[in-house]
């Protein structure tokens, strides 16, 4: 079974790492050096298991593009969101053998590198990867 393992992250999380004044403590080299280091490790050993699909980072919210509708017309709205407003940072698909170990999978990355203020808030979520129409009922 496939699995989606969702992150995420605002424009002012971005910003901090970019080194942008945020009001709040700053990402240093060595913490970005770290975070980096820890999932080129962690997409590494998943490659290695034979369990990683794929997986990408998102670039930063305010490149973001959000596609609506209004009175059945289109509607194109950019970035950025409000600093404080979540939105996908980047995804890992994983084929294991159940959902708790997806689950397990997902939780490593509650040991990422970053400053102290942005683990307390950091979180993922995992999905299921529906294959057919049919799974879309279970």
């Amino acid at each position: 079974m496939k699995y989606m393992i969702l992150s995420y992250a605002s424009q002012e999380d971005y910003d901090g790492m970019a080194g942008k004044d945020t009001g709040k403590p700053a990402w240093t080299e060595a913490d970005f050096a770290a975070m980096g280091a820890f999932m080129e490790k962690f997409n590494a050993d998943l490659a290695e298991s034979g369990e990683l699909v794929e997986t990408r980072a998102l670039a930063a919210p305010v490149l973001t593009r959000r596609i609506g509708s209004k009175d059945g017309e289109s509607v194109v709205t950019d970035g950025p969101y409000a600093e404080t407003q979540e939105v996908l940072a980047g995804y890992w698909i994983v084929e294991c053998d159940s959902f708790d170990r997806a689950v397990e999978i997902a939780a490593r990355l509650g040991d990422t590198p970053a400053p102290e203020f942005v683990r307390a808030t950091a979180y993922a979520d995992i999905r299921p990867v529906v294959e057919g129409r049919d799974d879309m009922l279970t």
